[in-house]
C-alpha cells in the first residue's frame, strides 16, 4: 500500500479584522505574519473583492507559486473568503495554512500543527465550517490569556482586541520573524520537519 504523501501548503491565510482601529491588536497577529511574508518574498497584497480579501500570488522561497491572503470579513466570517480562494485555485483544504491567534498558548510561543479544532477562536469555527473539515494545517500564535479573571467574554474580547505592551510587542516582533522561519520550513521541507524545529521554542526571555 503506497504511502500517503502531505503536500506542502501553498495558501498562506492570515486571520484578523480588517481597518485601522484593529492594526496591531493581539487578534490581528494573524495579519502581521502574511504582510511579513508579504514584504520578505516580494508579494505584494491588493483587496481582492472577489475573495473578500487582501490576496497576492508569487514565489515563495522554493519558488514554487505561493498565494496569501488577508480575509476582509472580520474574523468570525474569514471563513467565506478562503473557501472562495480554494475554490478558484482548485486546491484541496491540505494546501491552506491559516496563521492566528492563540490565547492558549503563552506570549511568545507558536505551535503548528496539521490538524485539529477550532478552540474557541471563531475565526478558525468559520474556517473550519466552510472548508467541512478540521484536517489542514495551521500556525497558532501565543497572545496569552486574559488577565481579569470573573468578567468572563467581556474580559476576553478586551484582551484579543488590546494592543500590546511595549515588552511584549518586543517579544511579537521576534515571534513574527520567527513565524517566517516556520512558514519557510513548512514550504520548502514540510509542516512535519517545521514543526520539530520551531514547536519548542519559547522567545518569551523568560
Amino acid at each position: 500500500m503506497a504511502e500517503t504523501v502531505t503536500p506542502l501548503p501553498c495558501l498562506i491565510v492570515g486571520l484578523g479584522n480588517p481597518g485601522a482601529k484593529y492594526t496591531g491588536t493581539r487578534h490581528n497577529i494573524g495579519f502581521e505574519v502574511v504582510d511579513r511574508l508579504s514584504k520578505s518574498w516580494a508579494i505584494p497584497l491588493k483587496e481582492e473583492r472577489r475573495f473578500q480579501g487582501e490576496y497576492g500570488v508569487g514565489f515563495g522561497p522554493t519558488r514554487d507559486k505561493v498565494y496569501l491572503l488577508k480575509p476582509t470579513t472580520y474574523m468570525n466570517r474569514s471563513g467565506q473568503s478562503i473557501r472562495a480562494v480554494l475554490d478558484w485555485l482548485k486546491l484541496s483544504p491540505a494546501q491552506v495554512l491559516v496563521v492566528y491567534d492563540e490565547m492558549d498558548l503563552p506570549l511568545g510561543r507558536l505551535r503548528l500543527r496539521l490538524s485539529g479544532s477550532a478552540g474557541g477562536h471563531n475565526g478558525m469555527k468559520s474556517a473550519i465550517a466552510h472548508l467541512g473539515t478540521q484536517e489542514f494545517p495551521r500556525l497558532r500564535i501565543g497572545i496569552g490569556a486574559a488577565q481579569r479573571q470573573g468578567e468572563g467574554d467581556k474580559a476576553v474580547v478586551s484582551h484579543v482586541l488590546g494592543n500590546f505592551s511595549q515588552a511584549e510587542r518586543c517579544t511579537m516582533d521576534a515571534v513574527v520573524d520567527t513565524a517566517l522561519g516556520v512558514l519557510t520550513k513548512a514550504l520548502t521541507d514540510g509542516v512535519e520537519k517545521s514543526m520539530s524545529l520551531y514547536n519548542n521554542i519559547d522567545l518569551s526571555g523568560e
